[in-house]
């Protein structure tokens, strides 16, 4: 009767842990936070391809200058070819919104320089609450996987210069507004990822 009982309880366990895994697969939101060249934007793309999902590549950065030039070149030499990139510097929540559908992942890289990108617009502070406001309202809606990727800036010295000590500021709240939200919350150093949050890679 006992080991009747436990092969039937086991059996169920694990039929609901399958769901859950589907389900989690199918809807997770995850944040990966790391410095410059600590390795989240390697580990965002590789969580993407096990994912075994087809994937769309938001990209947030402009090439202003050559530097910048060199790093996205670096970044598209990296991604697989068939990934759909999107790039949009300013209006995150609705190209999500217009991407996701079940079975995608949405990668962003990076949400800091969609924070720069918006904080040095003409319009900035009025646009980047209202951004802001509309991602962090948005993401519960959408049945889609999403990794985000971003700067964790906010471990160094404060800069100097309202702008500067505002965009710390702005993306500290925003790391805690989505981590609230995220499945799983992952800070990488020197290419090795820890989980703060959710489960284990």
């Amino acid at each position: 009767m006992v080991v009747r009982f436990k092969e039937v309880f086991f059996k169920k366990f694990k039929t609901i842990y399958t769901l859950y895994s589907k389900w989690y697969e199918a809807m997770a939101i995850e944040l990966i936070l790391g410095g410059a060249r600590s390795g989240k934007s390697r580990l965002a793309e590789d969580i993407a391809v096990k994912s075994a999902h087809d994937v769309t590549y938001i990209a947030t950065a402009k090439a202003e200058d050559a530097e910048m030039a060199t790093r996205i070149l670096q970044h598209q030499k990296r991604r697989p070819a068939h990934w759909q990139l999107v790039e949009e510097q300013f209006f995150l929540a609705d190209v999500l919104s217009q991407h996701a559908e079940v079975g995608r992942v949405l990668l962003i890289d990076c949400l800091t320089l969609w924070l720069s990108n918006i904080l040095l617009h003409s319009d900035g502070k009025r646009l980047w609450q209202q951004e802001k406001s509309k991602l962090l309202n948005i993401l519960p809606t959408i049945f889609s996987p999403i990794i985000f990727v971003a700067n964790e800036t906010g471990l160094g010295v404060v800069p100097m210069g309202e702008l500067s000590r505002n965009f710390v500021d702005e993306a500290g709240w925003l790391h805690q507004d989505l981590a609230k939200i995220c499945d799983r919350v992952i800070f990488t150093v020197a290419g090795v990822p820890m989980v703060l949050k959710g489960e284990r890679l």
